[in-house]
């Protein structure tokens, strides 16, 4: 399995391709806007103007677009993955989606003798880059198992979580988790601004410690420097805490951090700062600036 197409070739779909070509595998790529893919092309992946062309060049596909209305488009569309696979066709969802929507869109391959894997992943732009990515995979073991080679190219810690929709769970977790700790680290600054503190040395002394995460050290940085830009859009970020809230609320699960987190998030979302980064938190805590 060396052929490969991709779609969604975005922020962290970019570097996803180029470490899948560095392991010798050849990409197909789509893209609405070809302007945007030149660069990959230029590094040797085949562009194609349609799903249907990118598909039927590939042994497997590989999705990583924005939205779970993104992802029913692009397989169950007329002219969609769906539409275009032969059977045998290997099919990976890595959009941080619906887990209704990975049952969905596994019951609809099952029955036309189409693997289908929900495998969102974890780790930012920066881990895309490095190709270290955490990738919780959703689906049959014998797909996981196939697929393996592919995920060992984009990433370093693959899990498998068990049968469709798993990995999208998996992922909404890590959101849940993110929320928290984000807007801890936040507060965290904020508050050493107003005691007139160095919030350098804040993250200095205390990422070593039992209020270290990979939010403290990748973003804290960034919000003392206000460095907003994107490395994970708040719009993103807002769609997967939505996710979240409707799975947790289906069971019944009050979860009132993430709630107020989310609130903060689409207040911003409203003032225009919805592609900027999340590290743009830090400003819905601080004081006007006069």
């Amino acid at each position: 399995m060396k052929k490969i197409g991709f779609i969604g070739v975005g922020i962290m779909g970019r570097s996803m391709v180029r470490n899948l070509m560095k392991h010798g595998y050849e990409l197909h790529i789509y893209a609405r806007h070809p302007q945007k893919v030149a660069d990959v092309v230029a590094e040797g992946a085949h562009f194609h103007d349609t799903i249907t062309s990118c598909v039927k060049a590939s042994e497997a596909v590989i999705t990583m677009v924005g939205y779970p209305s993104d992802v029913e488009e692009v397989y169950l569309g007329e002219n969609g993955i769906f539409a275009a696979a032969a059977n045998g066709t290997l099919l990976i969802d890595m959009t941080t989606s619906s887990p209704r929507l990975a049952k969905m869109l596994y019951a609809h391959g099952k029955a036309r003798s189409l693997a289908v894997l929900d495998a969102p992943v974890t780790g930012g732009h920066s881990g895309a880059k490095a190709g270290t990515l955490t990738i919780l995979v959703g689906g049959e073991k014998a797909a996981y198992e196939q697929a393996y080679p592919l995920f060992q190219a984009m990433g370093t810690h693959i899990y498998y979580c068990g049968e469709a929709g798993r990995g999208q769970h998996m992922k909404l977790a890590n959101q849940i988790m993110i929320a928290g700790t984000l807007s801890g680290v936040s507060e965290a600054i904020a508050y050493a601004k107003q005691q007139g503190m160095d919030p350098s040395m804040v993250i200095s002394y205390l990422k070593d410690g039992a209020a270290g995460s990979r939010q403290l050290e990748l973003l804290g940085p960034k919000m003392v420097a206000e460095d907003y830009a994107p490395g994970f859009f708040i719009k993103h970020f807002i769609k997967d805490m939505r996710l979240a809230l409707e799975e947790s609320q289906k069971e019944h699960l009050r979860l009132q951090i993430l709630e107020a987190v989310l609130s903060h998030f689409e207040e911003l979302a409203q003032e225009g700062y919805d592609e900027m980064g999340t590290q743009q938190l830090i400003t819905f805590y601080l004081p006007p600036k006069k």
